[in-house]
């Protein structure tokens, strides 16, 4: 059973690409072809000689073509063993004519939800006879070639052509894998939009469907985009995949003008840095510095050269071959900027003819193509591994409601000082745990990331912001006058007062400790003001 000779062919496909050429290609060495509705009338319209379903099973196709592969001449066709003289005698008894290659794509499923069709129209987009005959099909795969993807149709008439209409084993079992997964990633989109979309619309009301956004079994389909060079490591082996779900595009959807290949790391970073830049889509031109996944400089200013330099100067020395967002289409000025400094990616809305020139320069330097920033506030969802699991969460889509800071010390914040613990709060919420922001007028003065305390945090913060004071030649560090973020409470007054010996003047942070008292009497004795969010934003 090595080599199979294709002396009939099924083929019904909801996607008609390339069906015509591969319908010839079939014909052109002796196959019958068996189709069913469009595709048979796309076929006989090309002039090709094709047989319907119903002249193979004897009845007519019905219940609007919901009934018309479900029949034993079809899967005695595709199921029989040839070799096996039980199953041959029982095709003679019946007569059943086997089926060599199937060719079926199924109905649009996932691509009706994302329409905002109906729930009747989704429903009757749930292919039936088409997943049973692509399993029949991969099941005898020893026999059978099954055919779900027109990108293979090429490869399949050069095969057959190279061996005189046949299909190979190895082929015929590269097919069957694929087969499976098309239909595990069919019928997983089918199993989502019940958990998650029907189960919350649905008439009957979500109590009756028991809805919850974490169903008792949860499949997964992703679809692999590219192979990567390398992981994070180069002993590590790594792959990109996107959802078959439609949902907001990010990184992985962005146009890649330039550049060398995106690498791991290269993917995670900017992920980072599309996520941060996106909170400020609604706002001032603003710049975003990502080195590791952690920001090491943000800025927003007037115009986007103006915000750079800013973020720039927040320190220098972690940007250099970082990860540059930015928050409006660049420009020549701002691209030449960018040049100067070794950057890996920059990511940005779109990029004019004169920045697209400057990059151009820096060949290795990918510039990537978002369009529309994705929107922070969006639902969704943030998976984990972990040794023999998997943890799912929501994502972290909490922002600050205007009405929602409370002020706990004596001190009001000035209007200055408000704004700037909302900005160093933004920062704050993309910064790995512990993290400390230091702020001052729309510009990160100093950024302390992934330390074990808090209280070493806002020393790190501190230091860096003495740090860029001296190499920009400023007279003091931007902590003095800053306000300063913490993504958690502070369990003590250390950290407190490190950021007031820092210089800074306010603070904002989600507050709830046991000692939350503490910590306001020492802000207060320090002339601070202090305002609790009542929202933490851990980001391990």
């Amino acid at each position: 059973m090595t080599d199979i000779a294709i002396r009939r062919a099924l083929l019904s496909v909801s996607d008609k690409t390339g069906l015509v050429d591969f319908a010839k290609a079939l014909a052109a060495h002796g196959t019958e072809l068996v189709s069913t509705g469009g595709t048979a009338k796309a076929l006989r319209e090309a002039g090709l000689d094709v047989k319907d379903i119903s002249d193979l099973t004897g009845f007519p196709e019905m219940m609007d073509g919901r009934v018309k592969t479900l029949h034993p001449m079809v899967h005695g066709g595709l199921l029989a063993v040839r070799d096996n003289p039980e199953h041959a005698q029982a095709m003679e008894d019946h007569g059943i004519g086997a089926i060599d290659l199937v060719c079926v794509n199924l109905y649009p499923f996932a691509q009706t939800v994302a329409s905002g069709a109906d729930r009747e129209t989704v429903i009757e987009n749930i292919d039936i006879g088409g997943p049973s005959m692509v399993r029949s099909a991969a099941k005898n795969h020893g026999y059978v070639a099954i055919v779900t993807d027109p990108a293979d149709y090429g490869a399949i008439a050069e095969e057959l052509t190279a061996t005189g209409g046949k299909t190979r084993l190895a082929t015929r079992i590269k097919l069957a894998a694929k087969a499976y997964a098309h239909t595990a990633a069919y019928d997983s989109a089918i199993a989502n939009w019940f958990a998650w979309n029907d189960a919350f619309t649905n008439e009957l009301g979500g109590e009756a469907l028991a809805a919850t956004p974490f169903p008792e079994t949860m499949p997964l389909a992703f679809a692999r985009k590219d192979t990567l060079r390398y992981g994070e490591n180069p002993h590590q082996s790594a792959a990109l995949y996107l959802p078959q779900a439609p949902g907001a595009a990010g990184i992985a959807q962005a146009e890649q003008v330039q550049g060398k290949a995106l690498s791991y790391n290269n993917y995670n970073d900017a992920d980072a840095a599309l996520e941060l830049v996106s909170e400020f889509r609604d706002g001032p031109p603003t710049v975003v510095i990502v080195k590791h996944a952690n920001p090491c400089g943000v800025a927003s200013g007037d115009t986007i050269l103006e915000a750079y330099k800013a973020a720039l100067a927040c320190d220098s020395v972690s940007a250099f071959g970082g990860i540059i967002a930015v928050n409006r289409p660049l420009d020549g000025d701002t691209a030449a900027a960018i040049t100067e400094l070794f950057t890996e990616v920059v990511i940005a809305p779109g990029a004019d003819d004169a920045a697209r020139a400057a990059f151009a320069k820096k060949k290795n330097l990918r510039l990537l193509i978002t369009g529309e920033l994705p929107d922070p506030r969006r639902s969704g969802f943030a998976f984990k591994t972990i040794a023999g699991g998997l943890l799912l969460q929501s994502r972290d889509n909490g922002v600050l409601g205007e009405g929602e800071l409370k002020v706990v010390t004596k001190r009001q914040p000035t209007a200055q000082e408000l704004a700037d613990c909302k900005f160093a709060w933004t920062v704050a919420k993309h910064v790995k745990s512990n993290a400390i922001v230091y702020a001052r007028g729309g510009s990160t003065a100093g950024v302390g990331a992934g330390q074990m305390n808090r209280l070493e945090s806002a020393r790190i913060a501190a230091w860096k912001a003495k740090d860029a004071a001296e190499k920009a030649g400023w007279s003091e560090p931007r902590t003095i006058g800053s306000a300063v973020a913490s993504d958690a409470f502070f369990p003590f007054a250390d950290g407190l007062l490190a950021a007031v010996e820092a210089g800074a003047t306010a603070v904002i942070q989600p507050g709830g400790s046991i000692r939350d008292d503490e910590v306001i009497a020492a802000a207060d004795e320090a002339g601070l003001a202090m305002v609790f969010t009542g929202m933490r934003h851990f980001r391990h």
